[in-house]
């Protein structure tokens, strides 16, 4: 059970209902803006979003921030996961390096903890989708704990050796995507990086707004992670060391945008109230009130944001 806020449905209805294309919040209610590689886009192929042009990796990023005026810019392995990025961690520190030396604003490093690439045949582990409708619920469970184990250590791996070379900040994107053992990894995984690198701002940026008990019986401090909703998330975040964390509420698309977003803002709302950490929602296709488009419309985008800035009370995006 979470806050209702029937007091604020006129107000949502206002800003859906606001005549321009583009809306905005008033001046001094801005928010600051953190991202999944979104500069990567200016340089990526067409088919993925992006704009195909003939630039490299860092002069995109630079691009983005000096033209585009980005509050924070982030880059990551093209494969956005953290188990390509530790076979090529040297190609990714001199990557970072180079571009930290040209930025101004906060350069994070992102990439998804992906449990699911150490699954078999993917990975060296026995995959418990096969496993579990064969009723080998023990062998499925063992699998999950023993991925997670080499997951947590390949992001502290990655994440100490980006400190080395001034790392300012991580995002683990996509957090919790396969399940509760890809949560309590990378639970497990900030908590030690928070202690080896405790100058590195932490993001952890969720996939979904329920966590999936592919285990169920997965605990973190003291709390079972398989159910947990972006309310209880937060807490459980901010126990590990987070910095920032990135609720994520689903977007249903059978239902309107007004019906998504008026749900998505139910959560964030809830969420920024019991949180002690700075919140930035994830706000792109598929959550938080946006469709599901690769190409998500203006008008939408910006009435959620404003609506999860205004009455969802967050603290960024």
């Amino acid at each position: 059970e979470v806050y209702t806020f029937t007091a604020y449905l006129i107000q949502l209805f206002q800003i859906i209902a606001e005549p321009g294309r583009i809306v905005s919040v008033p001046p001094g209610e801005e928010l600051v803006v953190t991202d999944d590689g979104v500069a990567m886009v200016l340089c990526s192929a067409e088919a993925d979003g992006g704009a195909g042009l003939p630039i490299s990796k860092q002069n995109s990023i630079l691009a983005y921030e000096r033209a585009f005026a980005a509050d924070t810019v982030s880059t990551g392995h093209t494969d956005y996961s953290f188990k390509p990025a530790k076979a090529l961690i040297d190609s990714e520190m001199q990557g970072y390096y180079s571009t930290s030396q040209a930025t101004t604003v906060p350069f994070f490093y992102g990439a998804q903890p992906n449990l699911g690439l150490y699954y078999q045949p993917d990975g060296p582990f026995p995959n418990p989708a096969q496993l579990l409708p064969k009723g080998k619920i023990k062998e499925a469970r063992e699998a999950q704990e023993a991925a997670a184990g080499q997951l947590k250590e390949d992001m502290v791996f990655v994440g100490k050796n980006l400190y080395q070379i001034g790392g300012e900040g991580i995002n683990f994107d996509t957090t919790g995507s396969a399940g509760d053992a890809d949560f309590y990894a990378t639970l497990l995984a900030v908590e030690e990086l928070k202690k080896a690198a405790p100058n590195m701002a932490v993001e952890m940026g969720m996939s979904s707004e329920f966590i999936l008990g592919m285990h169920s019986q997965l605990t973190f401090n003291g709390e079972r992670l398989a159910g947990m909703y972006p309310h209880k998330q937060v807490k459980i975040a901010e126990a590990a060391g987070t910095d920032i964390f990135g609720p994520t509420v689903n977007i249903n698309t059978t239902k309107s945008i007004p019906w998504n977003l008026a749900r998505a803002v139910t959560f964030v709302k809830e969420t920024a109230r019991v949180a002690d950490i700075p919140i930035h929602p994830n706000v792109g296709m598929g959550v938080c009130g946006v469709p599901m488009c690769v190409e998500t419309p203006i008008d939408c985008v910006t009435r959620a944001s404003k609506a999860l800035a205004l009455i969802g009370k967050a603290d960024g995006l």
